[in-house]
């Protein structure tokens, strides 16, 4: 199983940007499915994560209400909706995908079997 994030880039703060993660090798109905992010000098943490049975979405409080994480079983990929970008947002973004997380291990990266390259994104004020 492999993963392709993309879609990072530079954004002011206040706009908008969608990351894709494409799975090969594996379908992403098959998976729970997460984001997580490390900005420099900080350890890596859960932005949010989708599960593999119901569907339900999960999210890391800093990001509540602005981020949404999807998902489109027929093209096999996932997205990060990233709205009202703030500076503290500017981080490396990874996808991630698991079969077996459990719902109290969601938020843990070492609990994922793939992981995507990262993509940058930057949020200037």
């Amino acid at each position: 199983v492999q993963l392709q994030a993309s879609g990072g880039g530079t954004v002011q703060a206040g706009g908008s940007l969608r990351l894709s993660c494409t799975v090969t090798g594996g379908a992403v109905s098959d998976f729970v499915l997460a984001w997580f992010r490390q900005a420099p000098g900080k350890e890596r943490e859960f932005v949010a994560g989708i599960r593999r049975y119901n569907d339900r979405t999960y999210s890391a409080d800093s990001v509540k209400g602005r981020f949404t994480i999807s998902k489109d079983n027929a093209r096999n990929v996932f997205y990060l909706q990233m709205d009202n970008l703030k500076p503290e947002d500017t981080a490396v973004y990874y996808c991630a995908a698991d079969q077996g997380v459990i719902l109290s291990s969601l938020r843990l990266w070492t609990q994922y079997d793939y992981s995507g390259q990262g993509t940058q994104v930057t949020v200037s004020s």
